[in-house]
């Protein structure tokens, strides 16, 4: 079974319903449900997917956001290891580093994400979700 980070823009896109992505990330997520692939998230997305609901949302949406996804996908710890990986990283962004170094330490199949830049030079495949769902699909 193909084993995938999901980034945390993507999981925002379903929880907010983000136009004109929700569709294809809604689909991911629906996938990922039925057992087909198995959806990983980094820790410290949580934190992530629960300020930004709290923010656009009230504090309910922001709580449930974050149970749909305790509900829906695997998680990759985040320990020392993970924090001194994601700061060797080169990317600029540590959020994204720390995801990158979590899917390493997980040895994931692929980053699904809207953002392929932030995972630059990595060696584990960064793909859409578009892109995903083409390749599953053939």
């Amino acid at each position: 079974m193909m084993r995938i980070l999901i980034d945390t823009n993507v999981l925002l896109d379903v929880l907010l319903s983000r136009d004109p992505w929700v569709t294809d990330a809604a689909r991911l997520w629906a996938i990922i449900e039925t057992g087909k692939v198995a959806g990983y998230v980094c820790a410290s997305t949580f934190t992530d997917i629960f300020y930004v609901a709290r923010r656009l949302t009230d504090l309910n949406r922001a709580r449930m956001a974050v149970r749909l996804c305790l509900d829906t996908f695997e998680v990759c710890a985040i320990d020392k290891a993970s924090l001194e990986l994601a700061e060797q990283l080169p990317g600029r962004d540590f959020e994204d580093n720390l995801q990158l170094a979590s899917a390493t330490q997980y040895s994931l199949d692929a980053i699904v994400t809207r953002d392929a830049d932030a995972f630059k030079g990595t060696l584990i495949p960064v793909v859409s979700p578009v892109d995903f769902l083409a390749s599953i699909a053939e």
